[in-house]
């Protein structure tokens, strides 16, 4: 018997030794819900397919929180290692590793040994994240782009094909109210999806220099007659009852489930969500709709959601463990498993492939929707992205002026005026905090 506790004590002993040794990795990311639950997988994955690193994924609110308790953890020096920080904060980031606060992908991989291919992964999604030399400064995680999500079963019984262009849409968008739907038209992330989206997909810059690519001294040009005329098409719309504001963010949702709206635009990585909750009617997922008075063709449309940036301040061993999980988690079988359950876009090409392999596409119709519309065209300096100083109140700014709009409190002229003379204001501050 004392050979047996003192066995099982020294059994215990080593194992919390074994654990104590372990280095440990704090990701915070801003994926709640289901998405969390993926998350926490990959993170318990990793953990598992070796015994040097644990991650520990910890959620920390919506993307705002999250990056906003980064910052302020890393000025009080407990900083997470990797956060999750949306596309719109890339700016932000980029002035803090001027400062030393960012530890640069390219730099990591290669200071830790691990292979980094940047040809692997899809040009659509990296051009957002590089330096004007090309290196990767974060690596991308949960991309999307919006798409045209489309009640497939009210559309069969208008007896109309799915809209092409925004012409079209509002034809359908009459015979629908006609029929009873209470407000055909919707969307969500609304600055995203009917100012940037637009933008790019017509291949009209938002912005001087390259959209902010190209130095801190832009200055936005989103009042241009295209946009002013599309966001006035809308609240036109909004008159006649065929368009309904359901708030920022994803907030009508509901509206598109409920069969309220049947068409929403907003990101494609809402399949996850809808493949679960909606029971009642088929939908189905299709390009964005097309304003032919400004282009013939479509460009290419922009990415959305975030990308895990690495902070400075932790022990060398620790980055070892960071750079061995990214490669983790760009491994085709993780993303073709993030892809598939979530309707982000897979971040590599192979991932993309195995998801053909797998007979994703064939079973799930559609879903390849973002992956082709982001690769439609090679992209512009219109339309590789946005990198704008202080971007996250500016899109506040946005979405005052176009619920203005929308209250009809403003003609779409006056809204993006006012909103582009506030938007620059804002440029201005952070080109002087960032000199």
């Amino acid at each position: 018997m004392r050979r047996l506790i003192l066995a099982a004590a020294l059994a215990a002993i080593t194992s919390t030794a074994s654990r104590a040794e372990l280095v440990e990795i704090n990701w915070w990311h801003a994926m709640g819900g289901a998405l969390g639950k993926v998350v926490d997988k990959f993170a318990d994955d990793f953990n598992k397919s070796q015994s040097t690193y644990k991650v520990n994924a910890i959620y920390k609110g919506n993307y705002t929180e999250t990056m906003t308790q980064a910052i302020a953890a890393f000025r009080a020096k407990q900083q997470p290692h990797i956060v999750q920080v949306f596309e719109v904060g890339t700016a932000t980031m980029i002035a803090a590793e001027g400062k030393g606060a960012v530890y640069p992908v390219w730099k990591l991989m290669a200071d830790a040994g691990v292979d980094l291919d940047q040809s692997a992964y899809l040009p659509a999604v990296i051009s957002y994240y590089t330096t004007t030399d090309g290196k990767l400064l974060s690596l991308p995680f949960n991309s999307s782009t919006p798409v045209l999500w489309y009640n497939k079963t009210k559309l069969n019984e208008l007896g109309v094909d799915v809209p092409k262009t925004w012409a079209e849409l509002w034809a359908v968008a009459e015979k629908a109210k006609a029929a009873g739907v209470a407000a055909p038209v919707s969307f969500g992330w609304q600055s995203w999806t009917q100012i940037e989206n637009y933008s790019a997909w017509h291949n009209i810059a938002i912005g001087t220099k390259e959209n902010g690519f190209d130095g801190l001294d832009t200055e936005f040009t989103f009042n241009n007659d295209a946009v002013v005329n599309h966001i006035q098409s809308i609240a036109d719309a909004g008159k006649k009852d065929l368009f309904k504001y359901g708030g920022r963010r994803g907030d009508s949702r509901g509206m598109f489930v409920n069969g309220e709206t049947i068409f929403w635009i907003n990101s494609s990585a809402y399949y996850g969500g809808f493949a679960k909750d909606i029971k009642d009617f088929e939908f189905g997922q299709a390009m964005l709709p097309l304003d032919t008075k400004v282009a013939a063709k479509p460009q290419n449309s922009i990415i959305g959601g975030a990308t895990l940036w690495v902070l400075n301040g932790h022990d060398k061993a620790d980055y070892k463990g960071v750079a061995e999980f990214y490669k983790f988690l760009s491994a085709p079988e993780q993303q073709a498993y993030w892809h598939q359950n979530t309707g982000y876009v897979p971040i590599t090409t192979a991932a993309y492939e195995l998801s053909k392999k797998q007979g994703f596409y064939d079973k799930a119709p559609g879903t390849d929707t973002a992956i082709k519309q982001l690769s439609l065209n090679e992209p512009t300096p219109n339309s590789k992205g946005l990198r704008f100083g202080n971007f996250v109140q500016v899109r506040d700014i946005m979405n005052e002026e176009l619920e203005a709009v929308w209250s009809g409190k403003k003609s779409a002229t006056e809204a993006m005026d006012a909103a582009v003379k506030r938007g620059n204001e804002l440029l201005r501050k952070f080109e002087a905090a960032n000199k």
